[in-house]
């Protein structure tokens, strides 16, 4: 069971990474961007939380997690302070 939730959070953020980069492509908006590139870091966050739980539970991959995690936020909280529009 816990493999297909992992499954539907990271498909579920690539998808959302999808449609942001998408919609950036069109429009040319820079915070979608920003967006975007959170998600993506949010798939790989999910990706290793799969790792961590599903594939390789006696590796502690707690500290990976964090630090995508983190670079997710970060790329956030980027532009939606420095992008004006």
């Amino acid at each position: 069971m816990a493999i297909t939730i992992y499954s539907l959070c990271t498909l579920t953020s690539l998808a959302c990474a999808w449609l942001l980069l998408g919609s950036y492509r069109r429009t040319g908006h820079r915070l979608l961007f920003w967006s975007g590139a959170s998600f993506v870091a949010l798939t790989v966050n999910n990706v290793f939380l799969m790792l961590d739980k599903v594939v390789f539970p006696d590796y502690y991959l707690l500290p990976v997690r964090q630090v995508s995690a983190l670079v997710a936020m970060l790329l956030l909280l980027y532009g939606l302070i420095y992008e004006k529009e």
